[in-house]
């Protein structure tokens, strides 16, 4: 339940945008929720403990636009409970309170994001060919990096269907000079694969031993594990989590598959999948390089 006023708006459109994945990457997702808080200092609450229960009610809001980024879940906890532990003596303090946690939780995500994009271009060396699916804006700035670098790569890009991210990554590398851009539906990632030297991935989480990650990862990794093809997962450390957190798998409108109306069947449409982390390689984080 968003807060009335400029602020509650732009919370409801951050849900929105969340909800119907207008907003692809994990940590932009929690960057940009978090940025939506900030909104609610813009508003007049009476008193502390009514302006902590906006805080709260907008928060959850947020959370429940997508309960399967660990990111998203992990900061917006972060900002709220920091709030609620807090000596806060006036609404004023509470707004302040808020815009330096705000600060420190996207200041944080940003250097995670670029730490772990650093890491991995130790792995992408000049000449390589490289599948990579889905839309990740980390595994984007480890090839920009890359090719700031010097090296020049060869990148397949699958659609991720149904709702097509990897058109997105496809379209943004074709722009940087360096790489040979491909784009292939998903289902051949199969033909391709025997002459790539790797797949780089996003992570949306780690979970004690399964990768969470944009439907259609699964049996990219299995495929790549018979072949003999290495694959690799990059993302901020704060994505590899234990059992406390119970991932949730979203499964979106059957009209992201087919306009027609489904007669007589049932149209599925997960949006995620588990990949056992005994296909990969290694996860690179910000943090460490996690190797199976």
């Amino acid at each position: 339940m968003a807060a009335a006023g400029h602020g509650g708006d732009m919370i409801d459109e951050t849900v929105t945008e969340i909800a119907d994945m207008q907003t692809h990457s994990s940590s932009v997702v929690a960057v940009k929720a978090a940025e939506a808080l900030r909104s609610l200092t813009d508003e007049t609450y009476p008193t502390v403990e009514e302006y902590l229960i906006a805080v709260e009610q907008n928060s959850d809001a947020l959370r429940r636009a997508n309960r399967s980024h660990a990111s998203l879940q992990t900061t917006q906890r972060e900002i709220v409970r920091t709030l609620e532990s807090a000596d806060l003596g006036s609404v004023d303090e509470a707004k302040a309170k808020t815009e330096e946690v705000i600060e420190d939780v996207v200041a944080r995500v940003q250097a995670a994001k670029e730490r772990a994009a650093e890491r991995a271009v130790d792995y992408l060396d000049d000449g390589a060919t490289v599948l990579t699916h889905d839309y990740s804006s980390t595994v984007l700035e480890a090839f920009e990096r890359a090719v700031d670098d010097g090296a020049t790569l060869e990148v397949y890009c699958t659609e991720a269907r149904p709702r097509y991210l990897g058109r997105k990554m496809v379209r943004t590398l074709a722009k940087m000079d360096g790489i040979d851009a491909h784009l292939l539906v998903d289902g051949a990632a199969g033909e391709v694969l025997p002459a790539c030297d790797q797949v780089v991935v996003g992570m949306d989480c780690i979970v004690d031993d399964r990768l969470y990650n944009r439907v259609g990862t699964y049996p990219i990794a299995a495929t790549a594990a018979d072949m003999g093809v290495p694959i690799r997962v990059v993302g901020g450390e704060d994505k590899v989590v234990d059992g406390a957190f119970a991932f949730e798998n979203e499964f979106r409108p059957a009209s992201e598959v087919m306009l027609e109306p489904a007669d007589g069947f049932v149209v599925e449409n997960p949006a995620y999948d588990a990949t056992p982390t005994r296909l990969l390689d290694a996860a690179i984080t910000d943090v460490t390089v996690h190797e199976f």
